[in-house]
């Protein structure tokens, strides 16, 4: 019997023209609908890939037409529908990637986006001064890893390359801390409305969307409606309800006031460790082979990420320490078991272990997360931390009670005092555990 996805196939859709694709689509199995998409990902990054080596070639052998914009990139922006700053951000990496032929092996064969290939250029371009020569390759590789395959995150990335900058410690400022570079743009615009456009530094960044957080989440009307604003309309209304309680609350010029509220999360040792330069630069020259991006921590910060362990130190020295004991894996340990409800030093630990929403792939941060008990309490399940983990809300739904993914997806915690995930056979066939890689370095899976 011949079926309507019989007449189209995942090939077809790919290599057609996108006009009146849906009507193709429609045609296809949820399951070859999904083929597609991944198909033509693959595509776009080997096509992004042609694009940048032919607009490099443009940048080293241009023509009459090339010459007459001032650089290859404005002259792609202008017979593309690319903006200025894309195309110079593609004719940047051309360039940057002449001289790292791994990173451009990588990136022509589609195992590493443009954007993750462009800061890892960056950093190779202008490694830590503490870093000998020999040891670039390795540390390239170690970035070329991070950032390699389906659950490559920029925040895996920029952990890896915090690891390294805290490996080769030095005086300078890492580019991502250092506030000499902020600019805020405010201009009112013809149509009497106001344009903002600005860049900071992590710490700033940091302060920013903490304060942001309460304001901007969803709030259902009076009678349960949901909340219809999007996400920048509630970003928008949040910035608005800051500034007004700052002007209604303002304590400016007052010395001694309080520092803003800044979760940093480091160990004890590294926060106490202080070891020179120079010193670094001896025990690691000679002998130097691999880093090791697991065996040290950086600060962390639950919005922006990793943080020098320079700058956390300097943090450290005018704030409110909170402690809490950890196993040899990192884990927190507790040992308030008889209640219910997660006690707030308990939250605390798992917002230290989990980061975040522990689900796989996912990159809500801890204010959005519930703390969900993997056995229910209902049931006999205790609130320690063996039995917790942090579920973004929509997760926490497809866990507990949506309709027809009841108990798909099975929650463990593993010998490592951490949450594994282990998803359904129509998913992984071979039901391989996992975990949330989003924010953490290389996961060891089964």
């Amino acid at each position: 019997m011949t079926t309507v996805s019989d007449f189209v196939s995942v090939g077809d859709v790919v290599a057609g023209s996108a006009a009146g694709v849906r009507c193709r689509l429609w045609q296809l199995r949820p399951a070859e609908v999904r083929d597609v998409a991944v198909c033509v990902s693959a595509e776009i990054l080997r096509l992004e890939a042609i694009r940048v080596a032919a607009v490099d070639e443009l940048a080293l052998n241009p023509d009459e037409q090339v010459l007459c914009y001032r650089g290859v990139g404005r002259w792609l922006a202008a017979n593309t529908m690319l903006q200025n700053a894309a195309g110079n951000k593609i004719a940047a990496l051309g360039a940057a990637l002449r001289g790292f032929p791994d990173i451009t092996a990588q990136f022509e064969a589609g195992d590493l986006s443009l954007d993750h290939a462009a800061i890892i250029a960056s950093f190779c371009e202008s490694p830590p001064k503490g870093m000998p020569e020999k040891a670039l390759p390795s540390c390239m590789a170690t970035l070329l890893a991070a950032a390699s395959g389906v659950e490559a995150t920029t925040l895996k990335l920029r952990y890896a390359i915090a690891v390294l900058e805290r490996i080769f410690e030095s005086d300078d400022t890492p580019p991502g801390e250092d506030d000499d570079l902020n600019v805020l743009r405010i201009a009112p615009t013809l149509n009497g409305r106001v344009a903002i456009k600005g860049d900071f530094d992590a710490l700033t960044g940091e302060m920013l969307l903490s304060a942001l957080s309460g304001l901007s989440m969803p709030k259902p009307a009076a009678d349960g409606t949901p909340d219809q604003r999007s996400a920048a309309k509630r970003t928008a209304d949040a910035f608005t309800e800051l500034i007004r309680r700052y002007l209604d609350n303002a304590m400016t010029g007052v010395d001694g006031g309080q520092r803003p509220h800044v979760n940093v999360q480091i160990t004890a040792k590294d926060l106490a460790e202080h070891r020179e330069c120079t010193t670094m630069r001896s025990d690691i020259a000679p002998d130097f082979d691999e880093p090791d991006v697991e065996d040290l921590d950086v600060g962390y910060m639950p919005w922006m990420g990793p943080l020098s362990v320079s700058l956390t130190r300097m943090l450290a020295c005018d704030c409110m320490l909170s402690t809490m004991l950890m196993d040899g894996n990192g884990a927190p340990l507790d040992a308030t078991p008889h209640k219910r409800l997660v006690t707030p030093e308990q939250r605390t630990a798992l917002i230290a272990r989990d980061k975040g929403c522990a689900f796989p792939n996912c990159d809500a941060v801890p204010a959005w997360c519930d703390a969900h008990h993997i056995k229910p309490w209902s049931t006999g399940g205790l609130t320690v931390m063996d039995n917790l983990t942090l579920l973004c809300r929509s997760h926490h739904r497809l866990i507990h009670s949506t309709s027809g993914f009841r108990g798909i997806w099975e929650i463990k915690m593993g010998d490592d005092h951490k949450p594994w995930f282990i998803p359904p056979a129509a998913i992984d066939p071979k039901q391989r555990r996992r975990r949330s890689t989003t924010r953490q370095g290389p996961v060891h899976r089964d």
